[in-house]
């Protein structure tokens, strides 16, 4: 209250000082005197006349100028339009000075919040930073959670943040909550299949297996619901089922696909094609060639690749899928020499060098 009333008095102020001089009556300019300096030249006139200073046509010449001058002075004394404008102008004031303070607090009360109370010294103190940690922004969330159990858009913001540090028990949690407040999805039962799965270590267990075929029932290429299937193919020694769930993907993704690297680098693990798809019609003639003839041909597009990303290094995909072949083919050497041709074509670029890195360490070449 005392700082309302502080600025309520400022307020009188700044108008009192704007107003004050429009409302003061403005004082004659010197009329009244200067009738009486009129009115002695007259008398003066009628002096020289009986004297004889002065002849009497001259004489009236004269009386006629100060009589015409005697007459302005005091219309200019009796101004009328004087004392309407000094009431205009405080009017004027006084409405300002009434009229100000009151539309200013009907805009308060329709736009403003009269009602709201104060906020606690802390919660104004606690202001989220760019330095502050993760952790600490986690720990308001889950403390907002606490609070307001029901809020579906915290579960959703909170559940892959605890997944990424790695908290995969209380992830699973925020994830079925998510679903619960949010409605269910196939992102959201594939994310939540993922941190089943993170707390057991990476293994695909049962109830994870489950929230992945839940995800593909409602949407049938959710890509980390059908990779996850593939590694549980993997993990329960099915490589072909691995391998056919990863080629459909492949088979279907489009070419930048981010997640392509990772599938095709699981492929390879089950023993599936490493080397780039063939046409269809390349591959109906592969099928009628002996082994000797598909090897040759096999690795006449690996050195046509090769000879493309000499001329063209920026593809890292194509260097990934080099690589792959060469590691299929038995090829230790050339695959290694790709790794180092492949480092230098992208290094001036820091984000294909990432991908190109992550792509390498999902084959098992970090060095």
């Amino acid at each position: 209250m005392t700082l309302w009333f502080v600025f309520a008095l400022m307020t009188v102020a700044a108008i009192f000082a704007v107003l004050w001089p429009l409302g003061r009556r403005a004082r004659p300019q010197g009329g009244g005197s200067e009738a009486a300096v009129y009115k002695d030249q007259l008398a003066e006139i009628d002096r020289d006349v009986a004297a004889d200073l002065i002849a009497p046509p001259e004489a009236d010449a004269a009386r006629v100028e100060i009589s015409r001058r005697l007459l302005a002075a005091v219309d200019d004394q009796r101004d009328p339009t004087m004392q309407s404008n000094v009431r205009l102008r405080r009017l004027a004031a006084v409405s300002a000075l009434i009229g100000l303070p009151v539309v200013a607090v009907g805009f308060y009360l329709s736009l403003g919040s009269p009602q709201l109370g104060d906020f606690p010294l802390a919660g104004r103190a606690r202001v989220a930073d760019a330095t502050q940690s993760l952790g600490s922004l986690v720990a308001q969330v889950e403390a907002h959670l606490e609070q307001n159990p029901t809020d579906g858009r915290g579960w959703n913001v909170l559940a892959p943040v605890l997944a990424r540090l790695g908290r995969f028990d209380e992830a699973v949690r925020a994830y079925r909550n998510s679903i619960t407040y949010n409605g269910d999805s196939a992102e959201r039962r594939s994310d939540l299949g993922e941190a089943l799965a993170g707390a057991a270590g990476g293994v695909v267990t049962s109830d994870a297996k489950a929230e992945f075929e839940r995800a593909i029932a409602l949407s049938a290429d959710d890509p980390k619901a059908n990779y996850f299937l593939g590694l549980a193919a993997e993990q329960d020694g099915r490589n072909a089922d691995a391998a056919s769930i990863w080629r459909g993907m492949l088979a279907k993704a489009p070419a930048d696909a981010p997640w392509r690297p990772l599938v095709q680098a699981a492929l390879v693990r089950v023993g599936g094609p490493a080397v780039p798809a063939l046409p269809d019609s390349a591959m109906a003639a592969a099928k009628e060639m002996n082994d000797a003839d598909r090897g040759a041909m096999i690795r006449g597009m690996v050195d046509r690749l090769a000879t493309r990303l000499k001329q063209n290094g920026d593809d890292v995909e194509g260097w990934l899928r080099l690589v792959r072949a060469y590691m299929v083919m038995g090829d230790r050497d050339k695959a290694a020499s790709a790794v180092t041709d492949a480092r230098q074509a992208v290094a001036n670029n820091a984000e294909r060098l990432r991908q190109l890195n992550e792509g390498l360490k999902n084959l098992g070449l970090d060095g």
